[in-house]
């Protein structure tokens, strides 16, 4: 199951999701992977959570981007939650509607398939977000 985090740049969506994955990995039983396009909140993660900074493996399109998500899956089959923050520049989708849909799909796949909660934030108004995924908004800034 996916769920979203959305609302305009500099809300505080990205300081909700790291509360979240820090409280979830009080719980958590199984691995926790929190994925982002920089290192800026390496320090504000609790330090059983996996942070990848993907720009640090050449990630440049969504294609890319399911194959890395399917390469951690494959190397750690404990994983439990997976956190994507800016997941349009993550995912190489700032452009078109359909592409952020699009992306949505792959990354819904993906969780369903493996089992794996996926939380995903995003700077969006969440009337913006695809129809399909709006009963997934968790929060909206």
């Amino acid at each position: 199951m996916i769920q979203i985090i959305t609302g305009d740049k500099g809300k505080g969506k990205t300081k909700v999701l790291i509360d979240k994955v820090n409280n979830d990995v009080k719980v958590a039983h199984g691995s926790i992977v929190f994925l982002d396009n920089n290192n800026k909140h390496m320090y504000e993660l609790s330090n059983r959570v996996r942070m990848i900074n993907c720009t640090n493996y050449s990630v440049s399109k969504l294609e890319m981007f399911v194959g890395f998500v399917l390469g951690i899956i494959s190397q750690d089959h404990d994983i439990e939650k997976l956190y994507i923050d800016n997941f349009k520049t993550i995912t190489f989708t700032e452009r078109a509607e359909d592409d952020v849909k699009h992306a949505l799909d792959m990354i819904n796949d993906i969780s369903e398939k493996y089992g794996i909660d996926i939380v995903i934030c995003f700077a969006t108004d969440s009337n913006d977000v695809p129809e399909e995924y709006k009963d997934n908004i968790i929060a909206a800034l």
